[in-house]
């Protein structure tokens, strides 16, 4: 019995420390490698989305092989039954699909455009649209602290915004169009909270495993993000090929965003909300630090920093869960 709680305790500060680990190396080596100067023509960001779908498959079908006792009948049965068998169960995840993809495209389009710790702190309002969906969607009810917590992160946004508008930090090579990175982020954000609202709700509803699901809407990712990369790159795509400007920071990056939504579906599993923004909040304080000292992108004023400590209180605050001592805590 102690030994699977301490193993429990294990797997959960693992899984936070690889969600730290990979929200802050993908902001920043995405920031990194868009505006790097290099010579030639710079990787498409639609291939890049399409190539991290496709790995994350890839990842997940070995995960369900490995659930199948490593037996290759089994896993072609599992498959077989689960997605093939049930075309309006795979159908269904063609919604949240569709529009995790637009959000992948727009966080390349954000972070072409806006530096790292800005960005990841106004990013946090996808904690406010997650809110607001699971209310109409799911029929949540959201406590005191919860709602006093989406009026301190608007609050914290805000001053960050003032902070952009007040000084324009950027060095000349990286000026990006502020205005449409945080256009970027804001309909990320909404995408962000009906996608993952749209998809606790049929994972709720059916009793399909989260690596099933995953194979679903990567496949469907692949398709629209295949979709994309024509009708927007199709052009550069006919010139310079596929996997034009590809580098091995590109890879990193591909990797890195692969990775992100099996490491949330652990976190989910393992972890609980409060650690969920604890990691987050640690993630803004390390991209912050890096994008100063390291990227020198940008230069953080008591306004930035006054705006990111409340972002991280009301991350801190929507988790906080005030249970009476000796009451049974409901899973």
């Amino acid at each position: 019995e102690e030994k699977s709680q301490e193993m429990s305790t294990n797997l959960k500060y693992l899984s936070l420390g690889i969600l730290v680990f990979q929200t802050t190396s993908l902001v920043l080596t995405m920031r990194y490698s868009r505006t790097l100067k290099e010579e030639g023509p710079r990787y498409l960001s639609s291939t890049a989305v399409v190539i991290a779908e496709l790995l994350k498959i890839l990842a997940c079908v070995l995960l369900v092989y490995k659930d199948s006792k490593c037996n290759l009948q089994t896993l072609n049965r599992v498959l077989h039954d689960e997605i093939l068998n049930k075309p309006m169960e795979t159908l269904k995840l063609a919604i949240p699909s569709g529009i995790y993809t637009l959000q992948n495209n727009l966080l390349y389009v954000a972070l072409s455009n806006l530096d790292a710790a800005t960005y990841q702190v106004t990013y946090q309002l996808k904690i406010l649209t997650t809110a607001l969906f699971s209310v109409s969607m799911l029929s949540k009810k959201l406590g005191v602290y919860q709602w006093l917590s989406l009026v301190i992160l608007m609050t914290g946004v805000a001053f960050v915004q003032v902070n952009i508008n007040r000084c324009c930090t950027q060095a000349p090579e990286y000026a990006g169009s502020q205005f449409v990175g945080l256009m970027a982020v804001l309909i990320a954000c909404f995408s962000s909270g009906f996608a993952g609202v749209y998809f606790e709700k049929i994972l709720k509803e059916t009793k399909q495993s989260v690596w099933i699901r995953n194979i679903q809407l990567g496949f469907f990712g692949s398709i629209f993000g295949l979709m994309g990369v024509y009708i927007y790159d199709g052009e550069q795509l006919s010139k310079n090929g596929f996997f034009q400007g590809y580098n091995k920071l590109t890879w990193i990056v591909v990797v890195l965003q692969a990775l992100g939504g099996l490491v949330i579906a652990a976190v989910i599993k393992y972890a609980d909300n409060i650690l969920k923004g604890f990691a987050t909040s640690l993630s803004i304080i390390l991209s912050t630090l890096i994008s100063y000292f390291w990227l020198q992108d940008f230069v953080p004023t008591s306004v930035f920093f006054f705006g990111a400590v409340l972002v991280i209180a009301a991350t801190f605050l929507y988790g906080y869960d005030p249970k009476p001592a000796g009451n049974p805590i409901k899973a």
